[in-house]
């Protein structure tokens, strides 16, 4: 063989490994997010908890996920992408084996925050991992085409996984998956990541700005996430909701007036595509991450599925996030982010909007087949471009910053949305039933005013797609065909 051939067939075969690594993390970080919904009657029933105690089997975990996600891009920076990344992992695996042998309710809390700690620097390192080791263009979007397609698998299959694992083994299981996962990362990172730390990094650290940024992030998403059994306008609510947005505020004054090696320069969001990227990213979440949970609550509820059945009636959804996620990298090349992430918005609309049509006698032929396939296509045509959108010039020194924000955005516009379409459902719900009207008709009312809000934050995504993103963007180095060979 030609040595430059084999040279060249050398270096495809370690980014595809590369690549494949990264995205197993990355799957293994979402799938936390969502696997634990179904087990959840089964931890309460072992454990003992309570309704109210349950919830934070999930928000634990939510928590500081959110509040580590800064902290953890800007320390891949600083401290090598390599290590963080790696350090991560082993600090997932380790609270995953806690929370699969955890006997107490304290036990598997607090190994479930020890798990998100651990996302928290696993993913956005995984996303500078792609942006620093792959060249601006047809192979980078290719690779967060990848990225995108994992990241989207990753929290509709969770039902699915969550289902069978917890109906056929016990719910421990849904942990004790992650063991192989991050031992196989972990195992062979070392070859295959590169160490990617910048050049005189290291030696000042914005520790004012680190605490501000986690403190005012986890207090935001606490206020957020205890709407699960307190209203909005709850002491409860509204105090933690002040202090995030106060202890943010004062981050934003460290790092633009104070801190002379900030942690968060903020001459990053000068970049106008990063910051319409971020906003489309948040609207998206906050309309799109909700369909699952209400859904998988229509199948359960209305039409008393089973765990199982529930997860295999998300899988071609599950299909076409990971088909729409692969083949969005080429219809970027072909006709831009702007045209690419618009269309995929507003696909992602209408499909809420057909959901909305759900009664309690609804077949899963129709609405509830098409506008999940609708919805979940809107996804992947949506996430793969606002992420090549959002990192899109970003210099490698601040790639992890950049991660860190979008992840930052993903997961905030999911909490914030879920608590919102949440309350509202929840009211409808209170008050078709004061009316005197039927229960499953009742829930079914409160989930279509979900479903139609959710519709509206992201036909307001498409219309900032449209109006934020600029001209379109040049297609990558290369012909059209040649992305298609790719």
């Amino acid at each position: 063989m030609n040595p430059v051939t084999s040279t060249r067939a050398l270096a495809r075969r370690n980014s595809n490994g590369l690549l494949v690594l990264v995205c197993l993390a990355q799957y293994m970080v979402i799938l936390d997010v969502s696997i634990v919904n179904v087990a959840l009657p089964a931890i309460r029933g072992d454990l003992g908890f309570s309704t109210t105690g349950l919830q934070w089997v999930v928000n634990a975990y939510t928590l500081t996920f959110a509040g580590f996600l800064m902290l953890g891009g800007r320390a891949s920076d600083l401290l090598g992408r390599r290590r963080v990344f790696l350090g991560g992992t082993a600090l997932f695996v380790a609270a995953s084996l806690t929370c699969a042998v955890a006997a107490s309710q304290g036990v598997l809390l607090g190994a479930r925050a020890l798990q998100g700690v651990g996302a928290a620097i696993i993913s956005p390192a995984s996303l500078a991992i792609i942006t620093t080791s792959f060249t601006e263009g047809r192979d980078r979007n290719r690779a967060l085409g990848v990225w995108g397609a994992m990241a989207g698998l990753g929290g509709s299959s969770g039902v699915l996984l969550g289902g069978a694992l917890t109906q056929g083994v016990g719910w421990p299981a849904i942990f004790l998956i992650n063991v192989p996962i991050g031992l196989i990362v972990v195992l062979l990172g070392p070859r295959l990541v590169p160490e990617g730390r910048v050049a005189g990094a290291g030696r000042h650290f914005d520790a004012a700005g680190a605490v501000l940024v986690t403190a005012g992030l986890t207090a935001l998403v606490y206020g957020i996430v205890r709407t699960d059994t307190l209203s909005w306008g709850a002491p409860g609510v509204l105090a933690p909701l002040a202090l995030g947005i106060l202890l943010l505020a004062a981050f934003v004054l460290v790092e633009g007036k104070l801190s002379a090696d900030p942690l968060m320069p903020l001459r990053i969001f000068r970049m106008p595509r990063l910051r319409s990227a971020n906003l489309v990213v948040i609207l998206l979440y906050s309309g799109f991450f909700a369909m699952w949970f209400f859904l998988s609550l229509y199948l359960q509820q209305v039409h008393h599925d089973g765990a199982l059945e529930t997860g295999l009636a998300f899988l071609p959804m599950t299909l076409t996030i990971v088909a729409a996620s692969s083949l969005a990298p080429r219809l970027v090349a072909r006709f831009g982010i702007r045209n690419v992430l618009t269309a995929g918005m507003l696909s992602a609309s209408a499909g809420l909007a057909l959901l909305t049509g759900l009664e309690p006698g609804s077949s899963y032929a129709a609405p509830f087949l098409p506008g999940g396939l609708l919805a979940a296509a809107g996804l992947g045509f949506s996430l793969v471009p606002a992420t090549i959108a959002a990192v899109q010039g970003v210099p490698a020194a601040e790639s992890g910053l950049a991660s860190g924000v979008l992840n930052t955005s993903r997961l905030v516009g999911g909490a914030l949305g879920l608590a919102v379409l949440t309350t509202l459902a929840t009211s409808v719900t209170d008050s078709r039933l004061a009316a005197g009207v039927g229960t499953l008709q009742a829930h079914t009312d409160g989930y279509r005013l979900a479903f139609a809000v959710g519709a509206l934050l992201c036909l307001l995504g498409a219309i900032a797609a449209a109006t934020l993103m600029g001209r379109r963007a040049e297609a990558p180095a290369g012909s059209v065909a040649e992305e298609q060979a790719a």
